[in-house]
């Protein structure tokens, strides 16, 4: 995939740049974007399908294959939870059976957000329960967020797009991810 002297990258911008994964792995989507447009450029699909699990990183490379033209449509796929509503993640097993207990809390909190959102509730008081119940619950967060869903640009009310809630938060070594749709 990367030959001897390979030194080309593709610089993100748009949602790479939203302050969210970004923030806390500043060079991850420049990684990301270059090796799969090295993949589509060889393949050349049709479509590729990216879980809405990793919800920034479908966003940045579906404008990646717009904004070069690749001919490729990106689609996300729904997020695959356990019963008790963990997103499924590689990460998962990476816990102890005491924050395995815990993780669903992360899809609670983002759940009783939206539903807060969608009854008309204040951005700003809905995100920090949520982040105050993902504290209490065991986890440190790095973010515990409401954006648009397309752009993942902040956003002052529900009514400024479709809106998004992201999350990423630590419980013991593990740093767990989702979102949900609000």
């Amino acid at each position: 995939m990367y030959p001897d002297g390979f030194a080309t990258r593709i610089l993100t911008e748009g949602p790479a740049a939203a302050g969210l994964e970004d923030r806390i792995r500043p060079h991850f989507f420049g990684g990301v974007t270059t090796v799969v447009g090295k993949l589509f450029t060889q393949c050349r699909p049709d479509f590729a399908v990216f879980g809405e699990k990793d919800f920034q990183q479908l966003r940045v490379v579906t404008r990646m294959a717009r904004d070069l033209d690749l001919g490729v449509k990106v689609i996300g796929s729904k997020t695959v939870r356990e019963r008790d509503g963990l997103a499924m993640s590689s990460r998962n097993v990476y816990l102890s059976p005491d924050q395995r207990r815990i993780a669903p809390e992360l899809y609670r909190a983002m759940e009783e957000c939206a539903r807060r959102l969608r009854a008309g509730d204040d951005i700003k008081a809905a995100m920090a329960g949520g982040a105050e119940q993902i504290t209490k619950a065991g986890f440190i967060p790095d973010y515990f967020e409401a954006r648009h869903a397309d752009s993942l640009a902040p956003i002052a009310s529900v009514k400024d797009g479709p809106v998004r809630i992201l999350v990423a938060a630590r419980i013991g070594s593990t740093r767990l991810i989702d979102n949900v749709a609000v």
